[in-house]
């Protein structure tokens, strides 16, 4: 009788959206965040249409420049807001208070392990903004920080908490 093999399936579940953390890393050292939402992980390739003569049916699309779009980053503020501090940092002229930082966005799964992660480079905060006050409402306030940068790319490997 012949012995029946079986195979082991590794399942591929999608990852969660509501387990991240951002991680800066500055002159300072780096530092572990926690937000409640991160957007803008995304890029764009210019398309440059060509048309050439005698090629009457078609235009032919060139590879343009990459465009990055900001990382929109939202928390509950607290009175002591380093985004805030960041932000206010970039409104004082002065090479030594306007520092870029790299980071990444790190993907974690349900047992909160890093599953994925995104490098953004040179960034700085090119706008800051406080949620509305509303004494009708009983909810947190949000400040939101847009971080502009030069680049985006998916790490080569998941870094260790």
């Amino acid at each position: 009788m012949a012995k029946e093999q079986t195979k082991t399936v590794v399942r591929k579940d999608p990852l969660p959206g509501f387990a991240f953390l951002v991680r800066f890393t500055s002159i300072d050292g780096t530092v572990d965040s926690y937000f409640k939402s991160v957007s803008g992980l995304r890029s764009e390739t210019e398309v440059i249409p060509v048309r050439a003569g005698g090629a009457n049916a078609t235009t032919f699309n060139l590879v343009g420049a990459v465009k990055w779009s900001p990382l929109v980053l939202k928390q509950g503020f607290m009175a002591s807001s380093s985004l805030m501090i960041w932000r206010q940092a970039w409104l004082t002229p002065g090479e030594k208070t306007m520092t870029r930082s790299d980071g990444q966005i790190i993907q974690l799964n349900t047992a909160l392990e890093p599953m994925a992660a995104w490098t953004f480079h040179r960034g700085w905060p090119s706008k800051w903004e406080l949620g509305e006050f509303d004494a009708s409402k009983s909810e947190l306030s949000i400040e939101t920080l847009e971080i502009v940068h030069e680049g985006l790319e998916v790490s080569p490997s998941v870094p260790a908490k």
